[in-house]
């Protein structure tokens, strides 16, 4: 008892801090929400993509907008999405991608507030599994883990592929969306190398498990990758929800941005003290360094940059030669409506 206890009067502390020096304003929603229970369905909770909506969570954010927000765990980003479809879910925490994918299907869903600047996923070779690994030609034939198939993970995978002139049908791929799991899958060499997100690949790394062999983690890396700024991680729903519950996006939009600022100034102690310990795969200090190397791909005021948005659509289309970029309107796929309000409200 004496532990949660602690852990509560932590969590308050770091939250009161984060709240001084905001106008009293920013600790209410501007207008009450028309739905106040909003489930946000994600593919990994504890990923370090998912990181802005864990301080919005746990620093009581999204409480101080009105909303009681559960953040549901499908195990993956396509299931995350099938949620949505299916009812179970009204927003889905995933990569930007999937919009651009769904209206190609004719399907309307719209972005609404940037998690990440970047995919934030790595690629790397098992030392063990290829100790005389030389280029991207020797993974013709081999295992490569991705959290699922049409993840960022499973992009950046084929793209990497597809720069070194081999096909994605070269080598296998094996969903591994479990972060544990993904871990253990390297250790017993069930994959031979793997593309994953944060804290997967600095656990891995650590322990000189891994070579890394492109790394969309920063930015710079990404924009080598992908030849230009990238929009990463995203909120998005069906395009009627946000039509039908414009302050309830707000109110989810301005818990989000709000924890997008804490983020840029809060340290490690911070960190630690916010996150839930099952997050930090049993190494504080793993964990820690595993944010480092995505902290500067977080996004900083929740805004989906247009050109972001473009590269993204020049690289499906290379990917995917059924999908027409001519035929998409990418204007359609995300909106900075409530991103700037959040923005100009939290002085992001």
């Amino acid at each position: 008892m004496r532990g949660a206890w602690m852990d509560r009067r932590n969590l308050l502390t770091v939250a009161m801090a984060a709240l001084s020096g905001l106008p009293g304003r920013a600790v209410h929603a501007q207008g009450k929400p028309e739905k106040t229970r909003v489930t946000v369905a994600t593919g990994a909770r504890a990923a370090l993509n998912c990181l802005p909506l864990t301080i919005a969570d746990r620093l009581g954010y999204f409480g101080f907008e009105g909303l009681e927000v559960d953040l549901q765990d499908f195990g993956g980003g396509q299931r995350a999405l099938q949620a949505v479809q299916d009812g179970t879910g009204d927003i889905v925490a995933g990569a930007f991608e999937h919009t651009i994918n769904l209206q190609a299907k004719n399907q309307g869903f719209t972005a609404f507030v940037l998690l990440g600047r970047a995919p934030q996923v790595a690629l790397g070779v098992s030392n063990r599994a290829m100790p005389s690994y030389k280029n991207i030609g020797d993974l013709k034939g081999r295992r490569i883990g991705v959290t699922m198939a049409g993840a960022s993970s499973a992009l950046v995978a084929k793209l990497v592929l597809l720069r070194a002139g081999l096909k994605p049908q070269a080598v296998q791929f094996v969903e591994l969306p479990v972060p544990a799991a993904a871990v253990a899958a390297v250790r017993a060499g069930q994959v031979d190398a793997i593309c994953h997100t944060e804290p997967v690949m600095t656990v891995l790394e650590h322990k000189a498990e891994l070579r890394i062999i492109a790394d969309t983690r920063s930015l710079r890396g990404a924009q080598e990758l992908f030849g230009g700024p990238v929009a990463g991680p995203c909120l998005y729903a069906p395009t009627d929800y946000l039509q039908k519950n414009p302050r309830t996006v707000q109110a989810i939009t301005n818990a989000v941005v709000h924890a997008l600022k804490w983020l840029q100034t809060a340290g490690p102690s911070d960190i630690i003290k916010v996150v839930p310990e099952a997050y930090l795969l049993g190494d504080r200090g793993v964990y820690l360094a595993a944010f480092n190397k995505v902290r500067e791909a977080i996004a900083v005021d929740g805004v989906i940059p247009d050109e972001g948005a473009r590269t993204v659509l020049r690289i499906m289309a290379r990917l995917d030669p059924a999908l027409v970029p001519e035929r998409i309107d990418l204007a359609k796929t995300f909106t900075n409506e409530f991103a700037r309000r959040a923005k100009d409200r939290f002085r992001a």
